[in-house]
């Protein structure tokens, strides 16, 4: 007879659905567009330049985001390059910082929570983080925002053990605020340490000289972390430090950032907000206690600094999630049985009607049946062509009976709602993963359109500039072929023999004129948006 799952879940089975969730996806396509080809590009960039201090894009510097992520991803590309591909390699350095978040949160709401809801909060902080919305595509990115997330959960780990061992607290959560400077500017380091220093005061717990002494320590850490790069950069290039410090200290529309966020947030961080504000208003009246003031004091003052130094994009909301998840922990065991309930049937109906649409889709791209649907593949990714292969069927069918079990086996609990959202992430991520993912990778890869463009340069071209590109695809271009190695604006002179236009795929309106022959019309599959047509002075 089949043992049913106890609730809350064992340390085991949430690694084993934080598995489910983080490694399909990470390897086995190419760098796609936006952020995922930057993140390769700056790394690529740096093995070929050798260069770690300045991270650079296309040969251009990139001063957005220090370097750290980049440092561990070269690692990892330099340790398993024999085995993986380089953007692979280089994406296991995003799965390795969730996994590290992941560890954190547990361990950060376990310490935070009362004794007798140890278990539970630990394991529900670890489920809203894999189970958010907004996670689903960006876990699987080379994006520098998962190492600040990693930092951060470790930095709120440390927090929970101020009360008891002070010195060694605030030791550890200097440094972990010092490696979220290094991994994503200011924003998490102000936010954090100002949210802690505003708990000392307002926590009862916390209002003791070793705490305070406990944070001066962190300061002090902090500071010499964070200066570290930012040293050594001006050092060797000041021009640039003084370019990097403008951009980091400059200011953003705070009140059009603040709709943004407060908007996309509704779904990105779903489920996790809603169970938060619950926590907040069953529990009003024990908001001094740290496990609630701490983690809402973050959530507020890292909004605050995201609208004010981080520009309008969803992956700046990432560092929101841990300390809503915090928050969200503390209040799972308070749900009310039909708000539980709720949850839980929603996202069994949500999950398995995707699931369903998943496997649809694959038995329509292998067989031909239903023939709408697939029809649908072929019209959208034209010239792609599916081939049968085994490991990836059994993952997915694995992923379907282990979703099954979990309907059939998981008894009621305050963590049921949770554990089944979460595990339908893993199952919806993990069936795109292993059985829709060389479709996308055909339709999203830049490889081909890269390879046909240099193709159709001679060996001894020289330098070829860009015209209308956008950072992703300057980086997509350079990581799979060098190409361009530099851009001009509109209406600016072209200095090299060979120009390259990204434009509009039906209409040519951005042709150099008089003087230029065309010599490449290449796209994507199916790309209606972007068109590369690459260029050359006539002779005169």
């Amino acid at each position: 007879m089949i043992r049913p799952i106890a609730l809350p879940p064992s340390p085991g089975l949430l690694a084993l659905v934080v598995l489910a969730f983080v490694l399909p996806g990470l390897v086995g396509h190419d760098a796609w567009k936006s952020y995922d080809a930057i993140g390769i590009e700056i790394v690529h960039q740096m093995r070929v330049t050798g260069d770690w201090l300045v991270p650079r894009l296309a040969g251009e510097p990139w001063l957005e985001d220090p370097p750290l992520y980049h440092w561990f991803a070269l690692a990892f590309a330099t340790l398993s390059g024999w085995a993986l591909p380089f953007h692979d390699a280089v994406r296991l350095a995003s799965g390795s910082f969730l996994l590290a978040a992941c560890a954190f949160l547990y361990w950060a709401a376990r310490g935070f929570a009362r004794e007798d809801d140890r278990d539970t909060a630990g394991a529900a902080a670890v489920l809203l983080l894999v189970g958010s919305v907004g996670l689903i595509v960006h876990a699987h990115e080379a994006i520098t925002d998962h190492a600040a997330l990693a930092s951060a959960s470790a930095a709120f780990a440390a927090l929970a053990h101020v009360p008891r061992r002070p010195l060694a607290a605030g030791a550890a959560f200097g440094v972990a605020l010092g490696l979220a400077f290094l991994a994503s500017g200011i924003v998490v380091p102000l936010a954090l340490y100002v949210a802690m220093l505003t708990a000392w005061a307002a926590c009862r717990e916390w209002r003791t000289r070793k705490a305070l002494g406990a944070f001066a320590i962190g300061a002090l850490l902090l500071a010499l972390m964070a200066a570290a790069w930012p040293v050594a950069l001006y050092a060797r290039f000041p021009e640039l430090a003084h370019s990097w410090w403008r951009m980091l200290t400059t200011g953003r529309d705070f009140s059009a950032n603040l709709r943004y966020f407060l908007g996309i947030l509704s779904w990105f961080a779903w489920p996790a907000w809603p169970i938060a504000a619950w926590a907040l208003w069953s529990q009003r009246r024990q908001l001094g206690e740290p496990r609630l003031y701490a983690p809402l004091a973050a959530f507020v003052l890292t909004l605050v600094a995201v609208c004010r130094f981080s520009p309008a994009q969803d992956i700046n909301a990432l560092v929101l999630l841990p300390p809503l998840a915090l928050l969200g922990a503390q209040g799972v065991a308070q749900l009310r049985r039909g708000a539980a309930a709720a949850l839980d049937w929603f996202g069994i109906m949500t999950f398995s009607f995707f699931a369903g649409l998943i496997w649809l889709g694959y038995v329509a791209m292998m067989t031909g049946v239903p023939p709408r649907v697939a029809n649908n593949f072929v019209k959208n990714v034209p010239g792609f062509v599916a081939h049968f292969a085994w490991l990836p069927f059994v993952v997915a069918l694995a992923f379907t009976l282990g979703w099954i079990y979990l309907l059939a086996r998981t008894p009621r609990g305050a963590t049921r709602g949770v554990l089944r959202w979460a595990a339908g992430v893993a199952l919806v991520w993990g069936l795109f993963a292993t059985l829709i993912m060389p479709w996308a990778d055909y339709q999203k890869s830049y490889r081909n359109v890269a390879l046909q463009l240099k193709s159709k340069l001679p060996r001894n071209a020289g330098c070829v500039e860009g015209r209308g590109f956008g950072a992703p695809q300057l980086a997509a271009l350079s990581y799979h072929a060098g190409l361009p190695t530099s851009r001009v604006t509109t209406g600016a002179a072209v200095e090299c023999r060979f120009l390259l236009v990204q434009a509009n795929p039906r209409v040519e309106r951005d042709a150099p004129g008089a003087g230029w022959v065309k010599i490449a019309d290449e796209g994507r599959p199916g790309d209606k948006s972007e068109r590369y047509r690459l260029y050359q002075r006539s002779a005169r």
